[in-house]
């Protein structure tokens, strides 16, 4: 079956099953290897990316249901939002063993477009991505020290 999918602003048509879930897609056909596996049941959140403005788990999404929708992974071209998460993460240096980060930057990403101003509150309820190293404290000041850098490049 072919697939029309619209992922980091390129269209691309593949032969894949409608269920296929869009992770597989994104590393195996097109080779977007920062998207990554973590338990396959939408847990996680390792596989996280943003589809229409919306975090998304990847790992259970069918790329059948995909078509006309706007896939944004990791390896986008950073927009200020994204940029001012990845800078905040190496001043901090939130990541530990960095394997859950890309999903948690895609995730950190749709909050602060959501939230400009979020709360520890705001961050706890919408990061719900898991961390096997713990860096939970840093995440969260990652997020606050983006968010205010995104405020102060829009004043």
């Amino acid at each position: 079956m072919s697939t029309q999918l619209t992922v980091n602003g390129q269209g691309h048509s593949l032969d894949v099953e409608a269920d296929t879930p869009l992770l597989w897609v994104l590393r195996d056909e097109l080779g977007l290897t920062g998207t990554k596996f973590g338990c396959g049941v939408a847990s996680c959140g390792a596989c996280t990316v943003d589809i229409d403005g919306t975090a998304t788990r990847s790992c259970v999404m069918p790329v059948g249901a995909l078509q006309g929708k706007h896939i944004r992974t990791i390896e986008a071209e950073p927009d200020r939002i994204t940029a001012a998460l990845q800078a905040a993460w190496i001043q901090l240096q939130v990541p530990q063993c960095g394997y859950c980060q890309s999903g948690m930057i895609m995730a950190a990403a749709a909050l602060l477009r959501s939230t400009p101003k979020p709360s520890d509150a705001d961050i706890d309820a919408g990061i719900s991505n898991l961390c096997r190293c713990g860096t939970y404290q840093r995440i969260r000041a990652g997020i606050h020290a983006a968010a205010a850098q995104v405020r102060g490049s829009a004043a």
